[in-house]
């Protein structure tokens, strides 16, 4: 992390371009494909990597340490999803990664070659593989495995390695989902307006 923090530094000062607030995360070109937005309204954490064949939606926000690779089939992303810190993203050739809107992917997760639903929430350390088909108004708990070719239905609580629908979504837990996803888009907005690289500031004296 200092390593890359430092290389952006010399970086910048070697081409003259001053550290900016918001600013925002290391996007490549590769095999041709460039990655594509909806406009100036996303956030890309200064330390994530978004690389090749990828979209992302409105509002959409990739959160520290988060890897997007686009080099097989491509990657989606839906308007006003998070991707959260620390979260993989990859696909296979012929096999894409489709989010829908409104989803909150959570940290650590790793979703490859699968199909998400609109306003779904993955939890921590989830992995979901290839051809896994998750519904909309879905939560995939915390650590579940989605195996290869999975269908989980719409509005599903879903537990466990591998995982297995244990119950339904109902209409308010659907509601806190969305106000879930909307949540990170504000907190995006503050990112992309407010986040400034600085040297840390001395401790005061200790209290012992």
């Amino acid at each position: 992390f200092f390593f890359v923090h430092s290389l952006m530094n010399f970086s910048h000062a070697r081409s003259g371009i001053p550290l900016v607030k918001g600013a925002r995360g290391a996007v490549f070109r590769f095999n041709g494909n460039t990655p594509k937005t909806d406009g100036g309204r996303y956030w890309i954490a200064p330390n994530a990597a978004v690389i090749g064949d990828v979209s992302l939606g409105k509002d959409a926000s990739v959160w520290f340490g988060v890897t997007i690779r686009g080099d097989n089939s491509p990657i989606t992303i839906g308007d006003s999803t998070n991707i959260q810190d620390g979260c993989v993203l990859h696909s296979d050739e012929g096999v894409p990664l489709t989010i829908g809107k409104n989803v909150t992917v959570g940290h650590m997760a790793m979703l490859h070659g699968c199909t998400i639903g609109d306003n779904t929430l993955i939890g921590i350390g989830s992995t979901i593989l290839n051809n896994a088909q998750i519904g909309r108004n879905c939560i995939v708990g915390a650590h579940a495995l989605i195996t290869e070719g999975k269908v989980i239905p719409d509005n599903s609580l879903v537990m466990g390695s591998p995982g297995k629908v244990v119950r339904q979504v109902d209409e308010a837990q659907a509601q806190f989902l969305t106000m879930s996803a909307q949540n990170y888009v504000e907190k995006s907005k503050q990112f992309r307006e407010q986040l400034e690289q600085c040297a840390p500031t001395p401790a005061g004296p200790s209290k012992l």
